[in-house]
């Protein structure tokens, strides 16, 4: 798919780059941002603010990442934005057509599953740990990052890094991740969801 997107972009088909994009890396971004606002119309509202962002950041986009670290930056980015100002506008959809009608599809589709999969018993566990927990896990475990690209969208917008930098990070988060699963694990057993053979 990242080949895909690329080619098109190159050939400055950026509708069809936005059209593919979204049938490939809608749904998991809007599960992200259920999984972080455990909330449908917040995530809804979110995952529209980020179709516009991609929208308009497409042309300029310079693959210094893998487009889909891109696309879970601007997710990112869309909900933090949120979270600063309450009163953004509502309600966003893509203008254009056949990408409007996409981003549609995969918000009626893709939500009342994410809402029957957070009634999950390990999903409220997960959501009970902070915020930047729950993103490196999704991210890990759902979305299966490698830890360069964690590190690009969980320090999108620090000042920026060289390689070496980006690898401490990367470092730095998986030490932290080690911290999560291991709170999450003693969350679950106190939950009695781990078996007793659990050690």
């Amino acid at each position: 798919m990242e080949a895909t997107i690329r080619g098109l972009h190159a050939e400055e088909r950026l509708d069809e780059a936005a059209r593919v994009a979204l049938e490939g890396y809608g749904p998991e971004i809007l599960g992200f941002l259920m999984a972080l606002t455990r909330d449908a119309d917040a995530a809804s509202d979110r995952f529209g603010q980020f179709c516009e962002d991609m929208w308009r950041g497409l042309p300029g986009f310079r693959w210094a990442s893998s487009f889909r670290t891109w696309a879970y930056t601007l997710a990112r980015n869309a909900h933090h934005r949120a979270l600063r100002d309450p009163h953004v506008r509502r309600g966003r959809r893509l203008e254009t057509g056949e990408l409007g009608r996409l981003q549609a599809n995969i918000r009626t589709q893709t939500l009342p599953y994410l809402l029957t999969a957070v009634k999950d018993r390990f999903a409220a566990l997960r959501q009970s740990l902070a915020e930047e927990d729950q993103a490196l896990l999704i991210l890990r475990l759902d979305r299966r990052m490698s830890w360069r690209e964690i590190a690009e969208v969980l320090h999108a917008g620090e000042a920026a890094v060289d390689e070496e930098g980006l690898k401490r990070r990367a470092a730095a988060l998986r030490k932290r991740y080690e911290r999560v699963k291991a709170r999450l694990r003693e969350l679950a057993a106190a939950e009695g969801l781990l078996g007793d053979d659990a050690g």
